[in-house]
């Protein structure tokens, strides 16, 4: 299973990764507190997905692309252990790599994850918001270990619709992701890949969709 950045084109998935659409369940306070899930796609072997924003075939590409779209990729490339800055709890620290935000908002929820690892107390709720960030910027470390949750390998489609917004690409459980040079991205649980074109983290999303009018 692999992701293939085409330059200033598409996102080639091979192997027959699953596809289906995840969206973001918030409480009667507006606060995103767990997923529910979507339709599943029909896929093949091979799919190419949106990287531009502009498909009439969401999330699929249709060649929109062409049009003159930059597809530049500008991460830092800095692995996650070297980019997270760490904070210090009750009994658990929380790794918080900033630049790969997609404002899920699950943090947010019940006074912020940054707050609750505060109180060891509040360990399974503190673990359970940072596992639910999709992009991976937090992790909480007990003893030493990261607490992940395990994700079959497929990517999801993201909708926020408590925003309204079309969230990005949530590429679970340890995909490979190929950049158009031929090299490999750190390969983690989970990361967000921006699907609207507007990143400046590309290809991963900084949620810059949030302000994408459509």
């Amino acid at each position: 299973m692999r992701i293939k950045i085409r330059k200033n084109g598409p996102y080639e998935v091979t192997g027959n990764v699953p596809l289906k659409e995840m969206k973001i369940g918030a409480n009667r306070a507006g606060e995103s507190v767990c997923w529910e899930e979507g339709r599943t796609f029909e896929t093949g072997e091979t799919y190419h997905l949106c990287r531009c924003g502009k498909s009439k075939n969401k999330p699929f590409c249709d060649g929109s692309h062409t049009c003159g779209f930059d597809g530049t990729e500008t991460a830092d490339g800095l692995s996650y252990d070297d980019a997270a800055i760490i904070y210090h709890g009750d009994g658990m620290e929380l790794m918080d790599s900033e630049s790969l935000c997609a404002v899920a908002r699950f943090c947010d929820a019940a006074g912020s994850t940054w707050r609750l690892i505060g109180s060891a107390d509040n360990e399974e709720l503190a673990v359970r918001q940072a596992c639910n960030c999709p992009s991976g910027r937090l992790t909480v470390v007990k003893d030493g270990k990261k607490l992940e949750q395990e994700l079959p390998k497929e990517i999801a489609v993201v909708e926020d619709e408590p925003e309204g917004k079309r969230g990005p690409l949530w590429v679970r459980g340890g995909i490979e992701i190929e950049g158009e040079d031929g090299s490999v991205y750190e390969v983690r649980n989970r990361v967000t890949l921006c699907r609207c074109g507007h990143s400046s983290n590309k290809p991963f999303c900084d949620a810059m969709h949030m302000e994408d009018g459509e």
